[in-house]
C-alpha cells in the first residue's frame, strides 16, 4: 500500500501528491467534513475522530482486498502537506470491464483545479495498473443538483453519457459519465 500518484500544478495551484491514508490524516478529515457542503453529498459525513479512524482503517481494507482504492489529495507544503481532497476506485473485479471513480473536494480547494486533475491521475493510474485484468471502462456518477460535479467529469475526460433515475440512497436523478482507456 506504497502507491503515491502526482498531479502537475497549474497557473493558479500546486502540484498535488495523492497517496493511500494514514492515521495522521483524521483530523484534516474530521475538518474537511465539517464543510455543509460536503456533509450534504456525502452519505457518510465524519464527524468524529474515531469515525475518521474506522474510514481510514477501512480504506486501508480496500487496498489489501484489491477491489476499492481510496486516496488522500494533498498539496505539499513547506512543512508538510495540506489535505484537499480525496478520489477513490471502486469496484474494481478482474474480468470486468468497468469500474466507478468518485471524489470530494475540500471546501478551501474548490475551484483550484484540484479535483479534474486527481481523478484524471487515478483514472489513468487505474487504466494502467488493471488493463491485464480487463479494466477498459470508468464511470462518474453524481446527482443531477450537482453541476460542479458535472464540470469536473468533462474537465476529468468523462464525457456525460446519460440520466439515470433517483434510487435509493440517491433521492435525485443523477448523471453518468464515462472514460474509456486509451
Amino acid at each position: 500500500m506504497s502507491v503515491t500518484l502526482r498531479a502537475a500544478p497549474t497557473a493558479v495551484a500546486p502540484g498535488l501528491v495523492l497517496r493511500c491514508w494514514r492515521v495522521e490524516d483524521v483530523d484534516a478529515l474530521v475538518e474537511a467534513h465539517r464543510d455543509p457542503e460536503l456533509r450534504a453529498r456525502t452519505r457518510n459525513p465524519l464527524a468524529t475522530p474515531a469515525q475518521a479512524r474506522r474510514w481510514v482503517a477501512g480504506n486501508r481494507q480496500g487496498w489489501a482486498a484489491g477491489r476499492r482504492f481510496s486516496f488522500a489529495v494533498c498539496e505539499p507544503l513547506p512543512d508538510g502537506e495540506r489535505l484537499v481532497a480525496c478520489v477513490l476506485l471502486k469496484d474494481v473485479v478482474p474480468g470486468r470491464a468497468d469500474a466507478e471513480i468518485g471524489y470530494w473536494t475540500a471546501g478551501p480547494a474548490r475551484g483550484r483545479g484540484v479535483a479534474p486533475r486527481a481523478v484524471d491521475a487515478v483514472s489513468r493510474w487505474a487504466f494502467t495498473r488493471f488493463a491485464a485484468t480487463g479494466l477498459s471502462r470508468l464511470e462518474l456518477l453524481h446527482q443531477v443538483d450537482n453541476p460542479a460535479s458535472c464540470r469536473v467529469a468533462e474537465k476529468s475526460g468523462f464525457p456525460f453519457v446519460e440520466v439515470l433515475p433517483a434510487r435509493p440512497p440517491f433521492p435525485r436523478d443523477g448523471h453518468r459519465h464515462v472514460r474509456h482507456r486509451g
